[in-house]
């Protein structure tokens, strides 16, 4: 396999990090992209927020993976903050995919973050790539996230929207903030447990973009293990592999307290059922497709 040239946004956190590791384990030449400091033979300088690029740096790149963006659960969702959350990935987006089309040796593929959260809340309603755009503020920061490729696409450069689910990671994300809780034997549903978790493990989610890289998909593509579950069942099995109780219920108040209402609704109490369609049709085979599995491998459980 002849080495690639992989510009990557957001490489600090945790996705880009993995997929840096991955991209430089298989041989390949990673391109970070920067906000502090000039470009080097390993990064790329921007600033979206100024909007200044170092375009240059594109020439001769062969894709770039797009997952820089304010970090949905970082802080509470004050007005100014969900400005920051939408800005960064518009003002982003629209910034690297118009100087990829002025480019004329640089990549031919961009693969740009997203989220399921675009789909909206349900209990009932299972979603794949064809399903309409949902209600509330992250689905209508991912609309507008997707719609900022839209100068990559008309230049003739492949582009893939990576909706992503809960990633799964001892590293950090969702997983990481639960584990001591769990291990503690604290751990249980949150609210009625009833809504859905449409998860993806972080090897899952590193080897499907890597598909995506030389696969024939433009798009939509849901980055979702095929089998969701509903937060109750996520609780029971991570606690089985912990060899943990579960039976503390996580009422409502406290972490709204914490979060603040919305956010805490958001990341927490509702959910969505998505299903990784184009993913499967396309031909790529899951290395975690049920949550026990994934979260023994992950956590290194034996049976």
């Amino acid at each position: 396999m002849s080495i690639r040239t992989i510009a990557i946004t957001g490489a600090s956190g945790l996705i880009g990090s993995a997929l840096t590791r991955h991209f430089q384990l298989q041989g390949d030449r990673v391109l970070q992209f920067t906000r502090t400091g000039q470009s080097s033979n390993t990064t790329i300088a921007w600033n979206p927020a100024t909007g200044s690029i170092d375009s240059a740096q594109l020439s001769g790149v062969d894709a770039v993976i797009h997952m820089a963006g304010a970090g949905i659960g970082d802080k509470r969702w004050t007005d100014e903050y969900k400005k920051e959350i939408l800005d960064s990935r518009v003002k982003g987006t629209k910034l690297l995919a118009q100087a990829m089309s002025e480019t004329q040796d640089g990549p031919k593929v961009l693969l740009s973050g997203s989220a399921i959260g675009i789909y909206g809340e349900s209990v009932t309603t299972e979603f794949n790539e064809q399903s309409a755009i949902g209600s509330g503020f992250l689905a209508d920061v991912c609309a507008q996230w997707e719609s900022a490729t839209e100068s990559a696409s008309r230049a003739g450069i492949r582009v893939a929207h990576l909706r992503t689910g809960i990633v799964l990671s001892p590293q950090g994300g969702a997983l990481a903030k639960l584990l001591p809780l769990f291990k503690l034997g604290a751990g249980g549903k949150m609210g009625s447990g009833k809504q859905w978790q449409s998860w993806i493990s972080i090897d899952d989610e590193v080897a499907a973009i890597d598909y995506l890289l030389t696969a024939n998909v433009t798009g939509a593509v849901n980055l979702t293990a095929p089998k969701p579950v509903t937060q109750g069942e996520f609780s029971k099995i991570l606690a089985k592999v912990l060899h943990r109780p579960s039976f503390l219920p996580v009422p409502s108040f406290g972490p709204k307290l914490l979060l603040g209402g919305e956010l805490a609704d958001a990341l927490l109490f509702t959910g969505q059922k998505v299903m990784p369609e184009v993913l499967q049709k396309s031909g790529y085979t899951f290395q975690h497709s049920d949550l026990e599995t994934a979260l023994r491998s992950l956590l290194n459980k034996p049976s």
